[in-house]
């Protein structure tokens, strides 16, 4: 059956659900860090927090947020960019799955700079927390567009700095290709069912400029990256000055 990527799908996704826990959702969680780290995903996040600090001084303390932080792999992966260039990083990774953050905690045990909570992201105690920068990494496809406006109206509120979102690109090659790492991954059916959904939930550049528009931002960069994914980072800095 072809492959229709007109609308952003609102299929459900197995990893949708907050109770779910054990060896598959681990699994899970460490592929899709594994492929993100791969094909250069880690690397659109980082040039991102690159771009929003270069002209802060070295010393500024930054605290960064990572919504939808999974297994941790990109607070870990920013704090060893923050040790390799003498930056002063402050990382917080939020998941409303329990088992997820107790498996980011574990992995992250050396790194006395990141702190993981469990909480709901639409719960109102993220709104009275402040951050300097909250990135959005694969997330927030996984939220229909009201939701999606919502969420980015929060980020706005309780970001000092700036956003940076990397997230899917949704199109036939990408689908099709991810059937193909499905197999070279050797992936779970959970991973392989969720990972063809996630890009059919995905975004083509019109839906990401729509949420410009209805959020009336203006000083933003959108840029298409590889693989198949917008790095999407909005500058709250220097509109402030």
């Amino acid at each position: 059956m072809p492959i229709n990527t007109t609308k952003r799908s609102e299929e459900p996704e197995l990893m949708d659900d907050f109770a779910l826990e054990g060896e598959i959702l681990r699994d899970a969680l460490d592929k899709i860090a594994s492929i993100n780290k791969i094909l250069g995903g880690n690397k659109v996040t980082i040039q991102g927090v690159k771009e929003l600090i270069q002209t802060l001084p070295k010393a500024t303390e930054i605290k960064i947020l990572d919504v939808g932080c999974g297994n941790g792999d990109m607070l870990r992966t920013l704090a060893d960019y923050a040790i390799k260039h003498d930056l002063n990083f402050k990382l917080t990774g939020i998941d409303a799955n329990l088992y997820t953050i107790k498996y980011a905690e574990k992995l992250s045990q050396e790194y006395q700079n990141i702190n993981y909570l469990c909480q709901d992201i639409f719960d109102e105690k993220l709104n009275q927390q402040n951050y300097d920068i909250i990135l959005c990494t694969l997330t927030l496809h996984h939220f229909k567009d009201e939701e999606i406006l919502t969420l980015l109206k929060s980020f706005d509120k309780n970001a000092n700095i700036g956003i940076v979102i990397n997230d899917l690109h949704r199109s036939k090659w990408a689908y099709y290709s991810f059937e193909v790492l499905c197999f070279v991954f050797g992936l779970n059916k959970m991973s392989r069912q969720d990972g063809l959904v996630s890009i059919l939930r995905g975004f083509k550049r019109e839906d990401i400029l729509k949420y410009a528009r209805a959020l009336d931002q203006k000083n933003y960069s959108l840029n298409w990256k590889w693989a198949f994914r917008y790095q999407w980072i909005i500058k709250k800095y220097e509109r402030q000055n």
